[in-house]
């Protein structure tokens, strides 16, 4: 039998766009405060974690643009959210040309934007959001959290441990393909 194409709806690609964004931001977050020394420097050059946020957006705007295919809108939401996250993290650090622990971090992006419109969203598209983030079939959830496992080794390979990114990178590769197979047996059933 064939499952019947779901279509995604805008406010629950912005929802689970915002819902990437508040993990990755956290992640990263509790991630720069319990090891405040670590940096990433090449040749005198510091790689901020902002780098491989700005990385995620640019990738995710220019296949939503270049592939617009609906079967990949929310992958593409979801790696925009995670990057967007990466770079929220270090607002403070942007806007005060280098003082990272800004409270304009905290404040601006998570409470103001993220919760703000999170909260909006789901008060004013509710049905929407359920179809889109809630009422996922299995395979695709797996799939998400894959993916959102797979973004945040970035975190980890921005602070040169490659050994645990990889390890992490390969987890969400491995939770990803689990459900692609999941999901792919459901439809040829």
């Amino acid at each position: 039998m064939q499952e019947t194409e779901r279509r995604s709806t805008a406010h629950g690609l912005a929802f689970l766009c915002l819902l990437s964004f508040v993990t990755s931001f956290v992640a990263a977050r509790v991630f720069a405060t319990l090891n405040p020394t670590m940096v990433v420097e090449s040749q005198g050059i510091h790689f901020h974690h902002f780098w491989y946020g700005l990385a995620m957006i640019t990738i995710a705007g220019w296949l939503g643009i270049a592939h617009n295919n609906r079967r990949y809108v929310r992958l593409y939401s979801v790696i925009f959210g995670l990057g967007g996250g990466l770079v929220g993290d270090e607002i403070g650090l942007l806007l005060t040309f280098g003082n990272y622990n800004s409270s304009l971090t905290f404040f601006f992006a998570v409470i103001v934007v993220a919760l703000g419109s999170m909260g909006i969203l789901t008060f004013r598209y509710k049905k929407q959001i359920e179809y889109d983030v809630i009422y996922l079939e299995g395979g695709e959830r797996a799939i998400y959290f894959g993916l959102v496992v797979a973004g945040l080794s970035a975190l980890a390979f921005a602070t040169d441990r490659l050994p645990v990114g990889a390890l992490i990178l390969l987890l969400g590769v491995l939770v990803g393909g689990a459900g692609q197979y999941w999901r792919r047996r459901r439809t040829e059933r």
